[in-house]
């Protein structure tokens, strides 16, 4: 399978949101350790990629929903799966571990969803997050300068990350909820290590920033524009963004992106803004209604949701986009790469 193949032809789906569905669940400490981490010396709840561990069902009917609802890429449950993130659950040493078991969950959902009958092309993409630790800015107030980890640590964190998803057997990578560019650089300096070093042709990379307020920039204070032209030298399969900012406040950014990205374009917003509660309210009719017009309009290869986003939340957005040419790839200047 192909994917670039499949995004000439149509505009791809990307699944919803891992936390909201595994929030359904209602699991307690107990389920989170399991068997094997019964006595484990810390609290482990909060940790969702240990469920890829400890319980393999959930993590695999929650990529069986979405593969239902009509989502054509599916991202593994490691959001957090790297050394630096698992240390606030001192996990550190089942980092490699996690990433390999989630892609073997998402890589048994698609076999499942294929043995039904289903035969549409289906991806796995290897999620790689922002960390919980920044290069470019300091967490001390008092000392600017100051930072919690080396772009030295971040890439080997990344890299370890990589090596697990790709082990694990995942079609591609994604790296997503960039708000620190820095670390953006890091996880694609890693990656691109990572096929060298091991002989191995890259897979496809996607690349999803963030924007985190209205101000149209970066945590780390880059324009989107800045941002795309600091990334872009790692040819992805695509650029886009996700997180922070619902559908309707995230248009005016998606269009400038359409206009600019040499490569195939990505969207996948939250389910709106979070309520006084922190839970989203937009309707899945409503986020697929926003995305549509993005669709209609020229400025998308790949849509799906994010925080608060559902099965029912794809399946609607699966059914606005089907029938809808996908964004062309600008055709670029002669002498122009």
């Amino acid at each position: 399978m192909n994917i670039r193949q499949e995004l000439e032809k149509r505009i791809l789906v990307i699944d919803g949101a891992m936390g909201t569905m595994i929030q359904r669940h209602k699991l307690e400490e107990t389920d989170y350790r399991g068997e094997r981490f019964r006595d484990w010396h810390c609290d482990v709840k909060g940790n969702n990629d240990l469920l890829s561990i400890t319980q393999p069902g959930i993590i695999e009917g929650i990529h069986r929903a979405y593969l239902e609802a009509g989502a054509d890429i599916i991202e593994t449950n490691t959001f957090s799966s790297t050394v630096i993130a698992q240390a606030d659950y001192e996990m550190q040493a089942l980092a490699y571990e996690l990433n390999v078991a989630s892609a073997r969950c998402a890589r048994n959902a698609i076999t499942a969803f294929a043995s039904a009958g289903n035969t549409s092309p289906k991806f796995v993409a290897g999620a790689i997050g922002p960390l919980n630790k920044t290069l470019s800015l300091s967490p001390d107030v008092n000392n600017p300068g100051y930072r919690a980890v080396s772009f030295d640590e971040v890439v080997a964190a990344y890299y370890e990350q990589i090596s697990g998803l790709v082990d694990g057997g995942v079609d591609l990578l994604l790296i997503e909820t960039i708000f620190d560019t820095l670390n953006a650089k890091a996880a694609i300096f890693a990656a691109k290590k990572y096929f060298r070093d091991k002989g191995r042709p890259e897979l496809p990379i996607m690349i999803s920033g963030t924007i985190t307020d209205a101000s149209g920039r970066t945590l780390s204070g880059q324009t989107l524009e800045a941002f795309y032209t600091s990334v872009v030298h790692a040819k992805p399969l695509s650029i886009g963004l996700n997180c922070a900012l619902g559908a309707a406040e995230m248009r005016s950014h998606i269009e400038e992106l359409s206009s600019i990205a040499e490569c195939y374009t990505s969207a996948y917003p939250n389910a709106g803004l979070p309520n006084a509660m922190g839970e989203y309210d937009e309707q899945p009719h409503e986020t697929a209604a926003f995305i549509e017009e993005w669709a209609r309009r020229g400025f998308v290869n790949i849509v799906g949701g994010c925080c608060g986003t559902t099965p029912d939340h794809i399946r609607h957005i699966a059914d606005q986009v089907r029938s809808l040419e996908p964004r062309p790839l600008p055709v670029m200047e002669e002498g122009i790469a």
